[in-house]
């Protein structure tokens, strides 16, 4: 009962909105009658006993199309804000100076950002579909996948640090936080290289 109240509310706002336009002398930019809707005008205000009906039918339609210019500005408007926030979010997970990572519970790589790709020495687009624990060291995988069926099944946000598969440069341990999004489809990994003492100097 409240939402059909909230909602009825709504529309007596919207009326009001264009009833003021259309008194104030705005007109509905975009708006044109249809030929049936002239035709059924023309015949009413034709006869003398119709002519009020045909005006406030005019009326009707004028306001209708108002609130419809109205809603289409709203939905504009909105549109824009939410490009806008997209923009924001997407730049402050790829531009993000430590690494993110979007899992599944088994591990597999389903999306990283830039920050994600350096820490392993590989492109973003080799991360995608690719287990993560090929990217550590044998005797850090299992941590890791323990991490993540933790995280999993309790929904508490945990950590664990794991050894980096050794390439061309020296082993790096880096250090892993997991947590469930709230869908809890998958699972969000930030990781950073681990500072060492001697590092900090």
């Amino acid at each position: 009962m409240p939402a059909i109240a909230n909602e009825s509310s709504v529309h007596a706002q919207l009326r009001d909105k264009a009833e003021s336009q259309l008194q104030a002398g705005a007109s509905a930019s975009r708006w044109s009658l249809g030929v049936d809707a002239l035709r059924l005008l023309h015949r009413l205000s034709s006869d003398p006993d119709n002519a009020e009906d045909a005006l406030k039918l005019l009326h009707e339609l004028q306001v209708h199309q108002v609130e419809l210019d109205l809603q289409n500005e709203e939905i504009a408007s909105n549109e824009q804000a939410l490009a806008e926030d997209l923009s924001l979010y997407r730049t402050l997970y790829d531009a993000a100076p430590i690494g993110y990572l979007l899992v599944d519970v088994e591990g597999v790589i389903i999306r990283s950002n830039h920050a994600a790709a350096e820490l392993f020495n590989v492109g973003c687009d080799d991360l995608e579909r690719r287990p993560i624990a090929t990217l550590l060291a044998p005797e850090s995988r299992s941590a890791l996948q323990d991490l993540l069926k933790r995280v999993a099944q309790s929904g508490a946000r945990d950590g664990c640090i794991a050894k980096a598969q050794e390439g061309e440069q020296a082993a790096r341990h880096l250090h892993f936080l997991a947590s469930m999004p709230p869908q809890g489809e998958h699972l969000l990994l930030v990781c950073c290289e681990c500072i060492s003492e001697d590092s900090r100097g």
